[in-house]
């Protein structure tokens, strides 16, 4: 192992994290952090159990004369999102992720750093290993293949988890204590297209859109970051508009809960209107980045004549493409009444892809009212339809509803008093936590969660705050000792 991190504080749950961070770990390829949990529960001589599906809980057995405290589980989960700089070299299947200290703050050099939820994951770890530490009986739930769509959760079957108490250590901001959670699901959007030779007249153009910050699709998805595809969408139907342009392949964003951070797009257009297209084109440039000044300082919006031969989408298909993406909502739908600043319904345009035969298109809804959920979700597939493209959704996963009248949020609040002398906020979250799906399957369980300060997420600006760290460690410490018996 590296030191890089070896002189932070608490040492265990550093030491967990950069043995996390030398071990690849994205969604679906979680297997070496996950025999390295393995190891680390034989190391120590604890009992673990591996489900079907890959997710561990390791059990460690309460500290003499308190075998009668309830027992409390800490969940997070192993994988992370891979999201790099497009001039950044990196396999997130094979390469070690490199983290490094930059004042009060760990980050990673052009990639997502996975402080989400690797610093959950070890402070997980950094509980069972500790020797000083005066508790019941404590679970540790490790979940896989979260980022994709919570499948691990999803998997879970009753009687994998004994606990009274589960502390969800996958939360973001220090000194608030969430005990609600968004819904989510997917909506897909497949065209089916067939592609014909360009006409002689035309000149083909790359265009790009780049240089966005991306990040959550949950959590920054009010932050009025731009979304490319969307941009990109409008310059197409605005060119489209005014001079008539033909897509060969539009492609942008990489996962379904990112705010996608670039856009490309190969197109024809019009040989006589080629040097009227630069010109809109560095017209809506200045248009964009003066709209998103503040948030998008490094926005660029780039076309340029190529050497190309590629087919074009035929005209119609290629219409409506454009037209749809341009049209379907994005960001901020709803707002709450019943708690202030959280989102309460959101939509994200994700991910589009051209592939041989189809253009595939990725989108995302999330609310804290299931209604709504499938509201958005209905309103997004319903314009996809109008635009002749096949339309399916993904399985979804409920929100979990805040109980303000919860045992362990009333213990942890009387605790983070104790420790600061000042009241924790207590808040939803507009984003898909585990807690929802394994409070429907273990609805017996109460729940809370809390996490330090990480900015970013998702993105290659992810970063996570050293001394919320520490913060965050001394609240669960403290939290142990507060638990009562059963």
């Amino acid at each position: 192992m590296s030191n890089t991190l070896g002189n932070l504080k608490p040492e265990l749950l550093w030491k967990h994290f950069e043995e996390i961070c030398m071990r690849p770990h994205p969604s679906r390829n979680e297997k070496l952090v996950s025999e390295y949990i393995i190891d680390f529960a034989k190391k120590n001589s604890l009992d673990y159990s591996v489900d079907g599906f890959g997710n561990i809980v390791v059990r460690k057995p309460a500290t003499p004369g308190k075998e009668n405290l309830m027992t409390v589980a800490f969940q997070g989960h192993l994988d992370m999102v891979p999201e790099k700089n497009n001039d950044v070299k990196h396999n997130f299947d094979k390469d070690p992720i490199q983290a490094y200290v930059d004042g009060d703050w760990v980050k990673a050099k052009g990639t997502t750093l996975g402080s989400d939820n690797g610093i959950g994951v070890a402070a997980a770890l950094a509980i069972l290993e500790s020797k000083d530490l005066e508790h019941g009986p404590i679970e540790a739930l490790f979940t896989l293949d979260e980022e994709t769509g919570l499948n691990g959760a999803q998997a879970l079957q009753p009687g994998f988890l004994k606990a009274d108490i589960m502390i969800n250590l996958d939360s973001e901001e220090d000194g608030a204590f969430y005990i609600g959670c968004a819904g989510g699901q997917n909506t897909f959007a497949e065209f089916k297209i067939k592609t014909t030779p360009y006409k002689e007249n035309t000149v083909p153009l790359e265009v790009s859109i780049t240089g966005l910050k991306g990040g959550h699709s949950g959590l920054d998805i009010a932050s009025g970051r731009g979304n490319a595809i969307k941009l990109m969408a409008r310059l197409l139907y605005n060119l489209n508009e005014k001079f008539g342009v033909t897509l060969s392949k539009i492609n942008g964003g990489s996962k379904h809960n990112a705010i996608p951070r670039e856009a490309f797009a190969l197109i024809r257009i019009p040989k006589k209107n080629y040097l009227e297209v630069l010109d809109t084109v560095s017209k809506f440039e200045s248009a964009i980045q003066a709209e998103l000044a503040t948030v998008e300082p490094s926005l660029q919006v780039i076309a340029k004549k190529v050497q190309s031969r590629a087919k074009v989408i035929d005209k119609a298909t290629s219409d409506k493409i454009i037209a749809s993406l341009f049209g379907i909502q994005n960001g901020v739908i709803k707002m709450s009444a019943d708690i202030e600043g959280l989102v309460e319904t959101s939509s994200n345009l994700a991910v589009v892809v051209t592939k041989q035969n189809s253009v595939e298109v990725i989108t995302s809804q999330r609310s804290s009212v299931e209604s709504e959920k499938y509201e958005i979700s209905n309103a997004i597939a319903a314009v996809f339809k109008l635009a002749k493209a096949k339309v399916n959704f993904g399985e979804g996963y409920p929100g979990w509803k805040p109980d303000i009248n919860s045992p362990i949020l009333k213990i942890m609040k009387g605790v983070y008093k104790h420790m600061f002398g000042a009241e924790p906020e207590i808040k939803a979250i507009h984003a898909g936590l585990e807690c929802g799906i394994i409070k429907e399957k273990f609805p017996h369980i109460d729940m809370i969660s809390l996490g330090p300060t990480i900015q970013g997420a998702h993105s290659p600006d992810e970063k996570v705050q050293i001394s919320t760290v520490q913060k965050f460690w001394d609240i669960l410490v403290n939290t142990l000792k507060a638990i009562p018996s059963k």
